[in-house]
């Protein structure tokens, strides 16, 4: 009864319902489009979530549902789409004259009308999913295959303006992935006029979504933000926070001015989804001319564990941007003359490191485009590939002044300075800028250098230049300047050039930003950065996957610190050498070795062949996804637990003991994730193992010895 009662209500539901875990076993939940028998609805759905689209009377999402737990997310209808043409303000789609905001029911659909004054449905279409960007995958450097683009189906719906509207064409394609509840959507617009046309404005997105919570007064978001059913991101990124949610301004939760019967008795709810960038574009479309938004991908969380919504969004991350899971062990020698380089080179060769990158300070210039320098460069890159190592090198963009006529300018002053994200700032669409990037392009281009760590990448500042050639003035100069380094970013991804961006560009094509960053903190004593590096590690793995963040090992003096902070000598700081790596290995997270040398010994070459040969014998796992345990706190052990239901060994606890006598003790482990029932085979670096039971929810207590100051691991079959 019951779970025919679940049909009636949630029509997609109950394969989800009663089906597997997604997060564990993802493969039959197919997207597929269903087109309703007499045409009126279209609805993208894929068992874990569903769009219901009406295409009569209007085009208008009317049903966006949560089918992992039966939620409806939407409770009013607005426009798929808005543009704004020479100063006028058109939705595209969208139905009207719904009586109250709180919930969209079925007779309350039946009352919907199209709007007069909107762009108009003309017609639907399936279609392939396209990939925003080419890539060339370093697969020596991944641990799994990824596919390219993601499998899924996409929904295109054509729309045509209003009587006495603007001669433009409208697209809006629907993208629903395989395998998790995520949903992406752009808008595609092209001029079919014999005049330019000028889009001052648009919004991707708009979606009245049901309230988080219910607050009567004071702030009506407080407590509630963190457990939205959506986790909304888009491609239009930008800024230094090395976190999704801080750096998409593009992505708006507003106040609804059209509910006035919300709870809250000022109506400030942030329950409506806008995203749209908060200046222009302000682009000019040319007669016959095309033009596409960002990208907006909405992600839907089957609940408030936070485990499992930080699974999602990496689940996401992997689908999205499956260069993430490039993740080479990478040396940043400091020196980039030809003898510090080779040896650096033939050193990572010899220990099995994977990427040598010229780094900050080290005289590497990626703006000296002569042919003599392009010349010495290539017959490094020469070097490096014979010995089946990568050669990078490092580049300083937006945290700098170029001078005054080609930095960023102030839109109050009319002059640089005072303003940007980083005080001054070149204008990526100055003449510099335009210079800038031919130079790079020119240099991977010659060379085949192999990688790039571009700092300081363009923030999202404006510029009010009216002479800068990438951009007529105010109005569309983020949009240009976003425009040329994601261009950028998409032609360094189809040429396999591995990016090291500490900005959150991922969905544009780079490889990793920070873990956790605090570069203060690697000139404290050595044993207080290892403790803090775990943190930061437990940290920084919520939202991110362990291969999407770097972390930092000072091998010389890195701000200060002297002799306490550092690692030189390594042979006389093995032990602590050896910790480095066990934490950062451990995890599954790569770390920017900075320094002359990898080993001065024979003893010190041994220990990081040792930790490179453990670490690659187990990187499937190592590379998956964590489930987190105890942060450290100094005080006791600390741990993770990496889970890859899918693979040759389904979990791996690694642990950590910052005591000075050894612990023995039980874990209590939750192993749902795992994919592992009934019991569960341990073996550890002794290589005996041992038969723990796990109980009906997937439990198991698990004996563990940790070392004094040491690590441990332990693999689960």
């Amino acid at each position: 009864m019951f779970a025919r009662a679940l049909a009636v209500l949630f029509p997609f539901a109950c394969a989800s319902a009663q089906g597997p875990d997604w997060l564990v076993d993802a493969g039959s939940y197919r997207a597929r489009i269903d087109v309703a028998a007499d045409g009126s609805a279209v609805t993208l759905t894929n068992g874990l979530i569903a769009r219901r689209i009406r295409l009569q009377p209007g085009a208008a999402t009317v049903a966006f549902d949560d089918l992992m737990s039966g939620r409806a997310l939407l409770r009013a209808v607005e426009p798929e789409a808005t543009v704004t043409i020479d100063g006028r303000e058109f939705a595209i789609g969208g139905l009207i004259g719904q009586r109250v905001r709180n919930f969209l029911g079925v007779e309350a659909e039946a009352e919907l009308q199209r709007d007069p004054q909107a762009f108009v449905c003309t017609g639907h279409r399936q279609q392939p999913i396209e990939a925003p960007m080419a890539w060339s995958p370093r697969r020596a450097w991944m641990s799994r295959a990824a596919a390219w683009p993601p499998a899924g189906v996409a929904l295109a719906l054509d729309f045509e303006a209003p009587a006495g509207g603007p001669a433009i064409v409208a697209t809006i394609v629907y993208e629903l992935y395989d395998g998790l509840p995520l949903l992406s959507k752009r808008l595609e617009l092209r001029n079919t006029g014999e005049r330019p046309l000028q889009l001052d404005a648009f919004a991707a997105e708009r979606l009245a979504l049901t309230e988080t919570g219910s607050t009567v007064g004071g702030d009506p978001d407080v407590g509630h933000r963190d457990l939205r059913a959506l986790h909304v991101e888009t491609d239009y990124a930008f800024g230094g926070a090395m976190e999704a949610t801080a750096d998409n301004p593009s992505v708006h939760f507003e106040i609804d001015p059209q509910y006035p019967t919300q709870v809250h008795y000022e109506r400030r709810t942030p329950c409506l989804l806008r995203c749209a960038p908060r200046l222009g574009p302000g682009v000019t479309l040319a007669p016959g001319a095309g033009w596409q938004s960002f990208r907006v991908h909405e992600l839907v969380f089957d609940g408030t564990d936070r485990e499992r919504r930080g699974m999602a969004r990496r689940r996401m991350y992997r689908t999205l941007a499956p260069w993430v899971h490039e993740n080479p062990l990478i040396f940043h020698v400091r020196q980039a003359d030809d003898v510090s380089v080779r040896a650096a080179i033939d050193q990572a060769a010899a220990v099995g490191f994977e990427l040598v990158l010229m780094t900050f300070g080290s005289g590497f210039d990626a703006e000296d485009d002569s042919d003599a320098n392009l010349e010495r460069l290539k017959k490094l890159v020469d070097h490096a590939h014979e010995k089946g190592v990568a050669l990078g090198g490092y580049s300083l963009l937006a945290s700098r002044s170029i001078d005054a006529k080609n930095d960023v300018v102030n839109p109050q002053t009319g002059a640089p300075g005072g303003f940007a994200t980083f005080g001054n700032s070149p204008c990526l669409c100055s003449a510099w800028g335009q210079r800038y990037f031919a130079k790079l392009r020119r240099l991977y281009e010659f060379t085949g250098l192999d990688a790039l760590e571009h700092d300081g990448s363009y923030p999202g500042d404006v510029c009010a230049s009216t002479a800068h050639p990438g951009h007529r003035g105010l109005a569309d100069s983020q949009w240009a300047q976003w425009t040329t380094i994601r261009d950028f970013y998409r032609w360094a991804r189809g040429r396999g050039i591995y990016l090291n961006v500490p900005d959150w560009y991922f969905l544009s094509g780079a490889n990793k930003t920070g873990m956790g960053y605090r570069e203060t903190n690697w000139s404290l004593p050595r044993e207080d950065q290892l403790l803090i590096e775990r943190q930061n590690v437990f940290d920084g793995t919520w939202n991110k996957t362990p291969t999407m963040g770097w972390m930092f090992v000072p091998l010389s003096e890195y701000h200060g610190g002297g002799p306490a902070a550092t690692i030189e000598p390594l042979d006389a700081h093995r032990d602590h050498y050896a910790a480095r790596f066990a934490n950062l290995l451990g995890a599954g997270v790569q770390a920017c070795w900075r320094g002359p040398r990898l080993y001065d010994t024979d003893a010190t070459r041994a220990l990081v062949q040792h930790w490179v040969g453990w670490f690659k014998a187990r990187r499937g796992i190592l590379e998956a996804d964590v489930v987190h345990g105890r942060r450290a706190c100094g005080r006791d052990l600390d741990w993770l637990l990496h889970v890859d239901p899918r693979g040759p060994i389904p979990a791996l606890l690694v642990a950590w003991n910052p005591l000075g006598e050894p612990v023995q003790r039980g874990l209590d482990l939750d192993l749902a994730l795992t994919g592992l029932v009934g019991q569960a085979t341990v073996t550890g670096p002794d290589a005996k193992a041992v038969v723990v039971p796990l109980d009906g929810r997937q439990r198991a207590r698990v004996p563990v010895v940790v070392p004094a100051r040491g690590f441990t691991w332990l693999e689960f079959r």
